[in-house]
């Protein structure tokens, strides 16, 4: 079986913007879901010295059986912070309204993405891991999701987004990852002419 990455040396510092630019299939998403510790490198490890959020709009992690509230509270416990906060926050951001007390197993992919991505929000996590997680929704709820990640200037951000637009206003230094490798840019020009000529 082939790798599908190879050789991966990446350091995210606290605050630094990182996005990673690569084709359909190259691996993007298999990384941040690594780095998330969703998935298990078969070899080499994975240090991390921050906390780091799931990737926002990711709903795997959320239990399908249980209503949007049951998963608020769920998570609260795990990440040990006040539900009630949790769930007044995720209320406000989602708009899903009486929804919450219905399985999430019933929700349209866009509620659930609503969900996933107001729960990520919701914890304060030093890292912020984004993949493909702003389009979750109509137009007015993808500029609230902007909104909500330009208040967490702060955080560090590691972002696999097809959006030239997402990529220039949230990140200043960007990598290519290719096939299997991850060459970095000094500048996001640099980065997007290598990326051009990938095939």
């Amino acid at each position: 079986m082939l790798p599908v990455l190879k050789g991966i040396d990446l350091t995210v510092t606290p605050g630094q913007k990182v996005a990673i630019l690569g084709r359909n299939g190259a691996g993007k998403s298999t990384l941040i879901r690594l780095i998330g510790g969703l998935e298990k490198a078969d070899s080499g490890d994975i240090q991390s010295y921050m906390s780091i959020s799931w990737p926002l709009g990711y709903s795997g992690g959320m239990q399908g059986s249980l209503t949007g509230l049951d998963n608020i509270y769920f998570l609260s416990r795990i990440y040990g912070v006040n539900p009630s906060m949790v769930k007044d926050y995720v209320s406000d951001f989602t708009e899903l309204g009486t929804f919450l007390l219905e399985p999430v197993k019933t929700y349209s992919a866009g509620m659930r993405g609503r969900l996933a991505f107001a729960l990520s929000m919701a914890f304060d996590f030093d890292c912020l891991l984004i993949d493909e997680g702003l389009s979750a929704g109509d137009s007015r709820f993808t500029q609230r999701c902007r909104d909500a990640l330009n208040q967490k200037k702060e955080k560090a951000i590691v972002m696999v987004s097809h959006s030239q637009a997402s990529i220039k206003e949230f990140c200043d230094q960007a990598y290519v990852l290719h096939q299997g490798q991850l060459h970095p840019f000094a500048s996001m020009d640099a980065a997007y002419q290598f990326y051009g000529n990938c095939h």
